[in-house]
């Protein structure tokens, strides 16, 4: 089994109204890294100025990277036959599937959260997010919200927690379908909505 570790920087928070600005792929065997890819993406829209002061991607950084339809060969030479792992997986891989889609590709893939990996081969650590789980396991990670940096310390992330409980934790979180949760709110009187 072989895993694309990946992680993105956007401009927002969904696929159809932002754009990616950074993107990285390590690629794992399931024992070490064997590969990586790691690129500017000009994501067509301005950067919000929080997004830049959080990762440091400035639009005259990207202004002269290529558009993501001129890697998506590359990058769907690089995920597809392997699982897609990040960390919130969703988040990563709605962006890439819907840009991928967008670039004439068709491609989906299992996909593995390590957050939720980390829950179950870790347990009992106060929080699950990269920067908190990093420093408990004793990460160091080169560049924080850096989709190389973020990339690198959730594929260490893979390997310690392969290391730890082998392959079974992994194969039963991608057996699990899990279905989509409906939350019902009922109405609420004005009070208690102030409330």
């Amino acid at each position: 089994m072989e895993f694309a570790v990946v992680d993105i920087e956007t401009t927002g928070s969904t696929p159809q109204s932002a754009g990616i600005t950074e993107i990285a792929i390590v690629i794992h065997n399931g024992i070490e890294v064997t590969g990586k890819f790691v690129s500017l993406i000009n994501p067509r829209h301005k950067i919000p100025p929080f997004i830049v002061n959080m990762t440091g991607i400035s639009d005259a950084m990207v202004a002269e990277a290529p558009l993501f339809e001129d890697v998506a060969p590359q990058i769907y030479n690089l995920l597809n036959g392997r699982v897609f792992v990040a960390h919130n997986v969703s988040f990563d891989y709605s962006f890439v599937h819907y840009l991928l889609g967008r670039s004439g590709f068709q491609w989906s893939a299992p996909k593995l959260c390590t957050i939720k990996l980390s829950r179950r081969v870790f347990p009992g650590l106060e929080k699950y997010g990269l920067g908190s789980l990093s420093r408990d396991l004793g990460i160091r990670i080169e560049a924080r919200h850096r989709a190389w940096g973020d990339a690198a310390a959730t594929a260490q992330v893979l390997t310690m927690a392969i290391e730890k409980e082998g392959m079974s934790p992994i194969h039963s979180l991608l057996a699990k379908k899990e279905p989509r949760k409906k939350i019902v709110i009922p109405p609420l009187e004005r009070s208690d909505a102030e409330e």
